[in-house]
């Protein structure tokens, strides 16, 4: 054979193409160190012409811990805390195989895991905080608690878990969730969070609160107290026990039985006590969405008959009030308000607050597009009970604006007791 076809085949056969075949890991990268599961994405290619058959991850000699069918790999592995030399492998149809190793170091799982609400998330008063905590002291999580801004630490709950719905007024947070451990320690997470809507916060220490007896069988207003055998009265900037520093304390009594405590705030339009009279007759009618949130606390709740949620809106001749009434003595149920048969109506949701410890209670309602009255759920220490159930409104000529009420109802012997009211936040839209 001459020499130069020996050159020439020794060329072709360096210059033809050869097919690729091996593992390519995208993530984790080789050496890193990660928190909680490891993320695992690979693929594979082979010079088999059947193809790859399946890929998996061995977390150490031998120890094959997870397999899947084809030429991708995307899954999560939990371990426990240490270094691992893993190889993830392919096989392919010819009775072939490749791999690649990653060295990765999983470090105690600790710090703050916020679920709700997500960074950067808009979101509407009152907004949902859900966090747990983990941490590597042997004694535990004490306490997590929010901040909303440098300093200003806004909630705190003993343990290592957090659910709760924080009011706060439209605007940009830069909010921190942290945890405190037993042994000193801290770790956090930041939340960034822009609120929108229109909300009032604190209302309970708020000026232009109202307040009137009402007493059977007609439930006329009357004031001042005493009158009509009935005595109520409200102090505002009660500093314990408080969740803000500034909670006001309701008392009801006297000598007629079943009589009430009414203390009422007009927000928008006439008497506005937040600046908003809306003379021109314009703000009131655009809002249809509203939430009513605070939370409540009293050292004997079985004294009570019922206390009592309300908003109301009034314009063009007709009357929308949303009554929310827990009967505790009157049987531990949430009732809601029929406007135009102008009675208590039955939900069959068991209202059951807790004494000597603060209540958390948000109420949502709505009016729709037709002007009916939605009642559409009451949260109460966290458990949510959807209503959905709608009311036609009444009449209420000459009167215009959004307000909101609180009542307390006297048992069969009028048994005087108190309430406090605390973080009280009205959002609107």
């Amino acid at each position: 054979m001459p020499k130069y076809f020996l050159v020439i085949v020794s060329l072709l056969a360096v210059c033809a193409p050869v097919a690729l075949a091996g593992v390519s890991v995208s993530t984790p990268a080789n050496g890193v160190t990660v928190q909680g599961s490891v993320h695992y994405v690979a693929s594979a290619t082979t010079s088999c012409s059947k193809g790859v058959a399946s890929m998996g991850i061995y977390t150490a000699p031998g120890k094959l811990a997870y397999v899947v069918n084809g030429a991708k790999l995307d899954t999560s592995l939990s371990l426990g805390p240490g270094t691992y030399n893993t190889v993830v492998q392919e096989w392919d149809h010819c009775g072939g195989a490749s791999t690649t190793p990653i060295k990765v170091t999983v470090s105690t799982n600790t710090g703050v895991n916020v679920t709700s609400p997500a960074n950067n998330a808009k979101v509407s008063s009152p907004v949902n905080f859900t966090a747990t905590a983990t941490t590597t002291c042997s004694q535990g999580v004490a306490a997590m608690g929010i901040y909303t801004a440098p300093y200003q630490l806004a909630y705190v709950v003993n343990g290592a878990s957090m659910h709760h719905n924080l009011a706060l007024s439209p605007g940009k947070y830069g909010a921190v969730v942290q945890e405190w451990d037993k042994c000193g320690g801290a770790t956090s997470t930041p939340v960034t969070i822009t609120v929108g809507g229109n909300a009032f916060t604190n209302l309970q220490k708020s000026g232009g609160w109202s307040q009137y007896g009402q007493g059977p069988p007609d439930f006329v207003d009357c004031s001042p107290s005493p009158c009509k055998g009935i005595t109520f009265s409200m102090a505002q900037g009660v500093k314990s026990p408080s969740l803000s520093g500034a909670a006001t304390q309701y008392n009801l009594g006297g000598t007629a039985v079943y009589s009430d405590g009414l203390w009422n705030n007009h927000l928008i339009g006439d008497l506005s006590s937040q600046g908003l009279p809306d003379t021109g007759h314009t703000l009131v009618p655009q809002y249809h969405n509203f939430t009513y949130d605070v939370y409540f606390y009293g050292s004997n709740l079985d004294l009570s008959q019922a206390v009592e949620f309300d908003v109301n809106q009034f314009f063009d001749g007709m009357g929308f009030i949303w009554g929310n009434e827990c009967r505790i003595a009157g049987g531990h149920e949430w009732d809601i308000w029929d406007n135009l048969n102008a009675h208590w109506v039955p939900t069959g949701i068991p209202c059951n607050p807790s004494s000597n410890s603060w209540n958390h209670v948000t109420i949502q309602v709505q009016r729709t597009s037709d002007n009916q009255l939605l009642y559409q759920s009451i949260t109460l220490n966290g458990v949510t009970s959807t209503l959905n159930q709608y009311y036609r409104p009444g009449a209420a000529p000459g009167w215009y604006g959004v307000t909101v009420n609180y009542q307390m109802d006297g048992d069969y012997k009028q048994h005087a007791y108190s309430v406090l009211l605390d973080q009280l936040t009205f959002s609107y839209q």
